[in-house]
């Protein structure tokens, strides 16, 4: 059986830990894919790093409280805690850029 994973409660979400976890450009934009995507399977998320690093920004991200992960058999599904955060520090994704579209990629 499975240990159950952590996620702190609304009332103790840190502002250290969230700026923390949203100081990575990786974990910002996992965070910004949620916000513009809803909630995503793992398994959907592609970045160019290996699969250990991606599982501990997924890790940081949820122990600070800016994601929730539901198990669902071998199926984890994240969710950005948007409610929780605006409800703790108001305005703070969109200081640090969450809610901004993905800059577009130009030919130069």
């Amino acid at each position: 059986m499975r240990a159950e994973l952590f996620h702190p409660d609304r009332d103790e979400i840190s502002l250290d830990r969230v700026l923390h976890a949203l100081s990575d450009p990786i974990r910002r934009d996992v965070a910004r894919v949620l916000h513009e995507e809803g909630s995503r399977v793992c398994g959907q998320l592609d970045y160019p790093i290996a699969k250990s690093t991606l599982s501990h920004h997924l890790k940081v991200l949820r122990e600070s409280g800016v994601m929730h992960t539901e198990v669902r058999g071998t199926t984890r599904v994240i969710t950005l805690r948007r409610d929780d955060i605006d409800t703790r520090f108001p305005g703070l994704l969109d200081a640090v850029q969450v809610t901004t579209p993905a800059p577009a990629l130009t030919d130069a």
